[in-house]
């Protein structure tokens, strides 16, 4: 019985030993290689892990239709440390990831690195070729991730998912990243309450019509095409609340392949970026000045053709002298001159008052990152000639967004609200700008210009609108280049304003007036609109 004690004892302490030396093993000898491992799996665990709300575009019915989804693709990663010649493995995975040989050498090499992400989202092909390759240090798993239904529709207003310099993965640009939290169930109370709907917890439901975006899309990307112009913007926008319908810019961008794109492709133009107006901004000089009873839509004045201040000279677009003319005339006509007598006949300080009541030189505080003020500046300025050419929309910046925000006021009785874009909000008044009275007045001037020229024209149909073509300034010198944008901004039915349009053309070939070009794409948009509203006539022809 004693050996048989002993035994037991000399195996217990044999196996106590080899215990001991594997632990050893594992935590001493292979400690830095194991945990390397466990970490680069951590790292791709939490790469693939997405527990993300979706994002919904809607219909006139009120339809969720799905745009942003979250989709299982083929993560590849690299472990450096598991890599003994980078440069290798640099020249065989190269034209398959898509990077240049250096630039991965370098990823590869670098001393203690747990893990490099090679592709976030691996096609079929693309996963076949690397395994083929068989790679020591190279691994694959399972990842779920962003799919952007329509592609490249509305992609400046979605924004992008993607890795950061610290391996996590989030939202960037657009709506992606003002909502981030929100998406990934950390929104505040008050987004909760004001933004979820039904079952669907974290997702966001957006204002943004499918299909007016898409018509808004293909007509200006038929524009720029049509006059090879820099870039394009249209915005379509319920005046009666403020909902955001159409958001549009181009060039534009995939958000499922973004890495093929640069930085500055990924801004939205229409909140984050600043133009000049031109003859567009004169319906709000004339509200100003009439809100104010300076003036009224029948004041006349004496159009020579120019006028001369502070040793400058300013023209009307044609170069003609029009004789007596009213008010409405000049927006009509779109006189330069007939703006300019406006504002001083109001005075510089009623013009500033109510250039700031409009929402110029402060953001909408729509719910997009990136959101710039513009520039009144030049309401500081001591020169009348300053504040002569801001009349008609030169020497003062704006938005897409604040310019068609500014018009709904006009369009709904005179009253500024903050544009929104997500379903769930309610409409918030800012302020009141002008009267219902004035608007009334601005809004018959409007029409009565879009029935003198015609082209903006719908049958059966008020419409009120203003043309803008303004030259670009040359940046970090002094004046104007010989390139031009041309602007566009009404709504329709005039009586009962529906919607607001707003078309901008960046730089189209051959100078073109903005009746040639961005006149003809916002009467097939507010053509559309009418139809796909199914709203009534409001005229007899």
């Amino acid at each position: 019985m004693r050996w048989r004690c002993w035994v037991i004892r000399i195996t217990f302490i044999l196996a106590f030993f080899v215990l001991i030396a594997n632990i050893y093993k594992i935590q001493i000898l292979k400690g830095d290689e194991y945990a390397i491992k466990a970490n680069a799996q951590e790292k791709s665990q939490a790469a693939s892990h997405l527990d993300r709300g979706l994002i919904y575009f809607t219909d006139k019915n009120n339809n969720p239709i799905e745009a942003v989804l979250n989709k299982k693709y083929v993560l590849v990663y690299a472990v450096p440390t598991e890599i003994k010649d980078p440069h290798s493995v640099a020249l065989l995975l190269s034209d398959v990831v898509g990077k240049d040989i250096s630039v991965l050498e370098k990823m590869l090499s670098k001393k203690g690195d747990q893990y490099e992400l090679l592709i976030e989202k691996a096609s079929a092909e693309q996963e076949r070729k690397i395994k083929d390759l068989n790679i020591t240090g190279i691994h694959y798993r399972d990842n779920l991730s962003r799919f952007y239904n329509f592609k490249n529709m509305a992609s400046h207003l979605l924004g992008i998912y993607s890795p950061s310099e610290d391996n996590t993965t989030r939202g960037r640009y657009g709506l992606e990243l003002f909502f981030e939290d929100y998406l990934i169930g950390s929104g505040t109370d008050e987004q909760k309450k004001d933004f979820q709907q039904g079952d669907s917890q974290d997702s966001l439901y957006l204002t943004i019509d499918r299909n007016i975006q898409s018509e808004a899309e293909r007509i200006i990307s038929n524009l720029m095409k049509e006059w090879k112009a820099d870039s394009a913007t249209a915005i379509v926008q319920d005046p009666s609340t403020g909902k955001i319908l159409a958001m549009a810019s181009l060039p534009d961008f995939d958000p499922n392949d973004y890495s093929k794109y640069k930085i500055q492709d990924f801004l939205n133009p229409a909140v984050e970026s600043v133009y000049e107006p031109g003859s567009v901004f004169k319906p709000l000089t004339m509200s100003a000045g009439i809100d104010s009873g300076k003036i009224t839509p029948q004041t006349t004045y004496n159009d020579i053709g120019f006028l001369k201040l502070d040793g400058a000279t300013i023209k009307n677009w044609d170069n003609k002298a029009h004789g007596l003319q009213t008010m409405t005339n000049v927006i009509e006509k779109s006189l330069n001159t007939g703006a300019a007598f406006a504002e001083k006949t109001m005075g510089h300080k009623i013009f500033a008052e109510y250039i700031k009541k409009f929402g110029f030189g402060e953001k909408t505080n729509v719910t997009l990152p990136g959101e710039v003020n513009g520039s009144i500046r030049n309401l500081s300025s001591k020169k009348n000639i300053d504040f002569a050419t801001m009349s008609y929309g030169q020497g003062i910046s704006v938005t897409p967004i604040q310019m068609t925000n500014a018009f709904s006021a006009i369009a709904n009785g005179g009253v500024l609200l903050k544009p929104f874009i997500i379903q769930g909000q309610k409409p918030e008044v800012i302020r009141r700008v002008i009267s219902k009275e004035t608007s009334q007045k601005v809004i018959d001037m409007m029409v009565s210009a879009v029935d003198k020229n015609i082209l903006a024209s719908v049958d059966q149909y008020n419409v009120a609108g203003k043309t803008g073509t303004a030259f670009i300034p040359n940046f970090g010198g002094k004046g104007y280049s010989e390139n031009v944008i041309n602007t566009y901004l009404g709504f329709a039915p005039a009586t009962n304003p529906k919607f607001v349009v707003y078309i901008k053309l960046d730089n189209p070939i051959g100078m073109p007036l903005a009746g040639q070009t961005v006149v003809p794409a916002f009467r097939s948009l507010t053509e559309y609109l009418l139809n796909y509203y199914e709203i009534k006539p409001d005229r007899a022809n």
